[in-house]
């Protein structure tokens, strides 16, 4: 590396309540998908580093789950996740609904923000942009920045669309600006510090989130039991869907097994698309009553 060329790296905590864009920002952003994405709130469960690195900077995105008010162990651990990321970045970009006010949850994340022990630049993105129409935009948007800059007044504030792109590029410079000056932390090559086992089975999981009806889909955890290289010929993966009731179990495998050969089929389809080899997809279901109420299980499912 040229040593007259400032180079920037550092880590960008991704916060914002359940389904406002966070991990389809940071795919679209690394120009691949490495982040399951839904329209169902709370899909992202862990934290998940998407890695960009260009000619002048290497940004790691720490992709967060949505800070919520938690109703089980699941949620206590997805804020937990958050707030550890909170805690151990460079620069924070909170994400918000611009088609919609500020709710409890922004409010509560945005008051964590600002109790940080240490000051942490922020960027505020009124993402979804796209959604408001088009005659009122720029009143709409103006209304929205003031809304949510009233509960971070030292965020600079971009209006975008991270699915449409508006204004990522502006919102990408002005994160490089303001990371430090450092050497690249992570291989060129590498975009996630997930291993495509653990991608595998967040793929299958958005399947059958985008699959399910309304009441199943945050029951759900998947467990990739089995992931084998068979050289030229692909890979083998054989996961389990793991459900909360005896009543969800036949929902999920459908009729005839209907239901399970779609979520299969259209994760099977993403994981090829993503590894870039062909696989063949092996899945069950099996029940773990209330597992999001036991610690145990939320560790060994979500980890």
């Amino acid at each position: 590396m040229n040593a007259a060329i400032s180079y920037k790296s550092g880590f960008v905590a991704v916060m914002g309540r359940p389904n406002v864009g966070k991990s389809t920002l940071v795919n679209a952003l690394l120009g691949q998908k490495v982040a399951a994405v839904s329209p169902r709130p709370q899909t992202t469960r862990k934290h998940q580093l998407g890695i960009l690195t260009l000619e002048n900077a290497q940004i790691i995105f720490v992709d967060t789950p949505g800070v919520h008010r938690p109703r089980h162990k699941l949620g206590e651990r997805m804020n937990e996740e958050a707030q550890d990321a909170l805690e151990h970045c460079e620069l924070i970009l909170f994400l918000v609904d611009a088609s919609q006010p500020p709710s409890d949850e922004d409010r509560l994340l945005a008051s964590r923000i600002t109790s940080l022990r240490f000051a942490m630049e922020t960027i505020l993105a009124l993402n979804k942009i796209d959604l408001l129409p088009y005659s009122s935009m720029e009143i709409k948007i103006a209304e929205c920045k003031t809304a949510f800059h009233a509960l971070l007044p030292q965020a600079e504030v971009f209006a975008i669309s991270a699915t449409r792109g508006d204004n990522r590029e502006a919102l990408l410079a002005a994160m490089i600006e303001r990371l430090p000056e450092g050497e690249p932390l992570y291989p060129e090559e590498q975009v996630t510090d997930f291993f495509e086992r653990d991608i595998a089975g967040e793929l299958i999981r958005e399947a059958a989130l985008l699959l399910l009806r309304e009441e199943i889909p945050h029951g759900i955890a998947v467990r990739v039991d089995e992931f084998t290289e068979r050289g030229e010929t692909g890979a083998f993966i054989s996961a389990t869907v793991i459900v909360e009731r005896e009543s969800h179990k036949p929902i999920v495998i459908g009729q005839g097994g209907s239901m399970l050969k779609k979520i299969g089929s259209a994760a099977r389809k993403e994981i090829e698309t993503m590894s870039g080899r062909k696989v063949f997809l092996e899945l069950r279901v099996k029940v773990r009553k209330n597992w999001r109420e036991d610690e145990q299980a939320v560790r060994q499912l979500v980890g």
